[in-house]
């Protein structure tokens, strides 16, 4: 006779606090009712991750307690487990809806683009999330799980350009994903899908180069990216024929639109000070806006805790910490509002622009002149007026 499995109170607690953060899995069931239904069913998905998740913050309000940072790994198994699951479960839906879809023929065209527009959303506010935290850690099948979760939206130069690029030179003019000061959202995710595929490549030839290796070398993760890819797109083919492959394209370019506008909120503006020879200063917690609204850092896995990733980029999401106002700043409302201001340009800069003066004023008032931060010229060295 087996022994019954058993959950000690500790066990219980660390399960209750990580609960919230397994919400992304009820849009599962949304995905496969608006496949199901389609018609208005087909809105539950941005309705649930852009709507139910700011009225849950609105009633919810903020959290700024911390977690211990020093918390031993084994103690955040139900934390880790989310983003492991995640990578199948993202799979068997695309997948599978994608099979059902084409197969039944039951949703018009028309409904068909638009609940894998909504998939998109999913994938990009969800997979690609879980993918930025599994390619983080240091363990073999975290790092493969997140290339998966990328290849699936035809994304995968992002691990690259995030840890090569993105973290070294954020808010800097070498870093493209920082949005420059008055730069649009429309501007700015035209800019990105053009210079960071090339700003990935160079990153990972350049760390080839520095072992006497060859950009073609077998090492170059390029390689692995196209292979999952590839598999993707071909699995795309043989489900549903080349209607499946427009339709698997059409879910990973909205899952890479809703991925860079959040990447547009997160250092709009902000820029590290130049002091001179091509150095600016390290990297601190005011360089990431930060967002401490409750039920959006539950579905996105405290990414609006943005701050202390780029000052501890090793840090697991459920240590990650809150800063107040002294320390970084700080959005107005969470994610899901901010994204929405952000495909409006005018009322983004209403609300942003000011902000981002006060910043300037409060962190670095010794600089005058913050055009060349803005353009990507040189800025002046340190005491240049």
């Amino acid at each position: 006779m087996s022994t019954p499995v058993t959950l000690s109170r500790s066990d219980l607690t660390r399960l209750s606090s990580a609960l919230p953060f397994w919400a992304s899995l009820m849009l599962v069931p949304l995905a496969w009712l608006s496949a199901l239904y389609g018609g208005w069913m087909i809105l539950l998905l941005p309705l649930a991750t852009w709507h139910l998740f700011t009225l849950l913050d609105a009633v919810l309000g903020l959290n700024t307690d911390n977690a211990d940072p020093q918390t031993d790994t084994r103690d955040l198994s139900w934390y880790r487990a989310i983003t492991l699951i995640w990578p199948p479960v993202q799979f068997g839906t695309i997948f599978g809806i994608l099979y059902y879809v084409t197969a039944t023929d039951h949703l018009h065209w028309v409904e068909q683009w638009l609940l894998f527009a909504a998939l998109g959303i999913a994938s990009g506010t969800i997979g690609i999330n879980y993918s930025h935290e599994l390619m983080h850690q240091h363990t073999k099948v975290e790092r493969w799980l997140g290339d998966i979760l990328l290849a699936m939206v035809l994304y995968s130069h992002f691990r690259s350009e995030h840890l090569l690029v993105h973290h070294r030179y954020v808010g800097t003019p070498r870093d493209p994903v920082t949005a420059r000061y008055n730069e649009g959202f429309y501007r700015y995710f035209l800019r990105v899908l053009r210079q960071c595929p090339p700003s990935a490549f160079r990153a990972e030839r350049q760390m080839l180069a520095r072992r006497d290796r060859p950009w073609h070398h077998r090492s170059n993760p390029f390689w692995r990216y196209a292979l999952l890819q590839a598999v993707f797109l071909v699995l795309a083919v043989a489900i549903g024929g080349l209607w499946g492959l427009f339709l698997f394209l059409t879910q990973a370019f909205w899952a890479v639109f809703q991925l860079e506008l959040v990447n547009y909120v997160e250092h709009y503006g902000l820029t590290r000070k130049h002091l001179g020879d091509g150095k600016y200063d390290h990297v601190r917690p005011c360089h990431s806006w930060n967002a401490a609204h409750k039920a959006s850092n539950w579905l996105l896995i405290n990414l609006q805790r943005h701050s202390d990733h780029h000052y501890k980029p090793d840090r697991r999401f459920p240590l990650l910490q809150n800063y107040d106002e002294d320390e970084a700043p700080q959005l107005p409302y969470g994610y899901p509002v901010m994204t929405v201001a952000a495909l409006i340009p005018s009322l983004w800069r209403r609300v942003m622009n000011p902000r981002v003066r006060a910043w300037r004023e409060r962190y670095y008032p010794e600089i005058t002149d913050w055009a060349p931060y803005k353009t990507g010229a040189t800025p002046m060295p340190r005491g240049a007026s």
